[in-house]
This record gives C-alpha cells, sequence and structure tokens, in this order.
C-alpha cells in the first residue's frame, strides 16, 4: 500500500500527557529518507478535531498537499529543500498574490506554447500537443489567463465536435489543457481550475476496419506515380513490421536492426512511448526497404495520408485509409505466427 504523502500528526514527541496540550503538525512524507514537518499549533486531544477543523488549518493542509501535486506533476525529485521551493511559493506567490489581477491578462497561447517547449516529454507526445495548441488557436476564445473559465471550456468542447475529430481525439485534447490549467491553479496564477467545474465525458474510439491480407497484396501490385508508390510501400513496411509512422520515419536500417538466422530484426523504442520492441522483418517488409535502397522515404503523416485516400479510391474500398490503420489489422495474426515459425526455425 502507497505511503500517505500528507498527514497530520498529534503529539509527535510524547508530551501531552505531562504538559496536557500536544503539538500538531503536518507531516510530509517526501521518501524513506526524508520527511518534513510543518507545525501548525498546539491544542488537548479533545480539542483536536475542533483544531483541524479551523479553515486557516485546513488551508495549510491542502498548501502542502498542492505542493506534493506540482512535484509529482513536474517529476521533481521528493526532497526537502525542493518542497520547501513549493511552499515558498504557493504559500507567498513570490509576489504571485499581489499581482494576480494583471496575471489574468496574460497571453494563454504564448503560454501553453512556452510551457509545451519546455516540457520533458517525448517528441512525438510533443506533437500531438501542439496540435492541441493550434485548435485553442483557432478557437480564438482562450486568448488571456481571464478566459480560462468553465463556459469557454464548455464552447471549446462544443466547436471541438464539428465532426472532424473522434471522440478520443477531444478526449485528448482536454487531457493536455487540463494539465496546464491544474499548475496554474497550484501555483496561483489563476483563481480557480476550469476543469473542476466542468467534466467531459471520453466518449467511445471509433471501430478501425484493418485490411486483410488480401487487400495487402493487392495494394502491392498496384501501379502507382513516385510519390503514391512510396507511401504505399511506407505503409506496406508499417503493415509488416507494426512500426507507427513516426517511428518508421525514424528507422534506420544500419543503427536499428540485428541479423539473426535468416531475418533481420529491428531493435528498437517508440517515440510516443520509449516501449521497447524486438519484431523481425517479413519478407514483404523487406523488399520496400531493398526497393529504396535501405533508406525510407521521408514524408509528412498529413501528406501520407492525403496519399492513402488517392489509394484507397484507386482499390475501390470502402474502408477509410490511414497510416494508423496499418498497425491495426487482422493480418497482424498472420505477422505474428510468422513471427513464431521464424524464432523457431
Amino acid at each position: 500500500m502507497a505511503k500517505e504523502k500528507v498527514s497530520v500528526v498529534f503529539d509527535r514527541r510524547k508530551k501531552a500527557e505531562q504538559a496536557g496540550v500536544g503539538y500538531v503538525e503536518v507531516q510530509i512524507y517526501l521518501s524513506r529518507s526524508e520527511r518534513k514537518y510543518i507545525c501548525l499549533g498546539k491544542c488537548t486531544p479533545e480539542e483536536l478535531d475542533v483544531f483541524l477543523s479551523q479553515p486557516p488549518v485546513k488551508e495549510e493542509i491542502k498548501r502542502c498537499h498542492d505542493c506534493i501535486s506540482a512535484m509529482s506533476l513536474f517529476r521533481d525529485s521528493m526532497t526537502i529543500s525542493n518542497f520547501d521551493i513549493y511552499y515558498q511559493g504557493i504559500k507567498d506567490g513570490n509576489g504571485i498574490q499581489e499581482c494576480r489581477n494583471s496575471n489574468l491578462k496574460t497571453d494563454f497561447v504564448a503560454y501553453m506554447k512556452d510551457y509545451i517547449e519546455k516540457e520533458h516529454v517525448s517528441e512525438g507526445t510533443r506533437k500531438h500537443k501542439f496540435c492541441t495548441l493550434e485548435a485553442v488557436k483557432r478557437f480564438g476564445k482562450l486568448k488571456t489567463f481571464a478566459d480560462l473559465t468553465s463556459k469557454n471550456l464548455v464552447l471549446f468542447d462544443t466547436w471541438l465536435h464539428d465532426g472532424t475529430r473522434e471522440d478520443i481525439s477531444i478526449h485528448t485534447y482536454h487531457k493536455h489543457l487540463k494539465k496546464i490549467t491544474h499548475y496554474l491553479r497550484i501555483t496561483d496564477m489563476i483563481p480557480t481550475d476550469p476543469y473542476t467545474q466542468v467534466k467531459f465525458s471520453r466518449g467511445k474510439s471509433k471501430e478501425r476496419r484493418p485490411l486483410l491480407e488480401d487487400e495487402l497484396t493487392k495494394m502491392r501490385k498496384l501501379k502507382l506515380d513516385e510519390k503514391t508508390g512510396n507511401v504505399r510501400d511506407l505503409f506496406i513496411f508499417s503493415a509488416y513490421t507494426g512500426l507507427a509512422f513516426c517511428d518508421v520515419m525514424a528507422f534506420d536500417f544500419e543503427t536499428m536492426t540485428e541479423h539473426e538466422g535468416k531475418l533481420f530484426y529491428i531493435d528498437g523504442s517508440r517515440l510516443k512511448t520509449g516501449t521497447q520492441f524486438f519484431t523481425p522483418i517479413l519478407k514483404p517488409a523487406m523488399e520496400v526497404l531493398k526497393k529504396y535502397h535501405f533508406s525510407l522515404p521521408k514524408i509528412s503523416n498529413q501528406k501520407a495520408n492525403d496519399y492513402l485516400h488517392l489509394i484507397q479510391a484507386a482499390m475501390k474500398l470502402n474502408k477509410n485509409l490511414t497510416f494508423h490503420v496499418a498497425r491495426h489489422r487482422e493480418f497482424c495474426k498472420y505477422q505474428t505466427t510468422n513471427r513464431l515459425n521464424c524464432l523457431s526455425i
């Protein structure tokens, strides 16, 4: 069971029995070797419940919880020195409390851009967060800190539901935005976090219709112009390796493959999640690599999907063809069987 980070301790020094009163302290558990204690005052054992119900005492306990939340949010080390920095910043605001009204005039779009650029995340995640930023810009009603209200969030959610985005994508936009508003609140830069006053449903993910093996074979045989053919080949490579688009773009044969037996294997990690993978390069994927002399063509995800729509029309598919479909297909069952067979050779 996880140790409670913030708790109230009464009479830690065991002097209440002799003196009649004991000190009430907030215990901040930072690690096995580091604990910090903040004195709230003293009272008798009988007065403890009343003492803890006082607004200033409750506010002080909340402040400690906020410090721990902020440290976790920014992955700062749980040390007393780091806690003291957050504690002093939230307690006296380093002048923030005095300029709260001027803070509300701060350019939120510029702040959000700076926040994303400085955040310690993978480049794939950063790219998704910049998509959220672009949506905020186009929406146009979240310009300053003062615009961060529950009413405007509802309007933003309605604007996002214009039929061009799936529910899961919209939920991700809110998740990115909520992290920033939460930080603004705990650092006292805005009076309230608007997401505490409104809740948005996650919705349901749209069922993907993957390509079958015969459809992939048909795609491989299509006669296409150079640029469309390049995208087709990238799609085939993704379908037979299971790599996401960003990982295909980052693929380097010289540094990311190992030769074992009759097969080459890709040994790498996903850009988005950092998850390690070790996957065989099956024959169709190897044919693509040989065609391009082991250096795959480069293209943006948006352009690739535009060309895939042309391929979809050429194949007369009644499925929406995007690069993401390459990794979510029933053909993966066939690929898994091949992997097992290859590993047993």
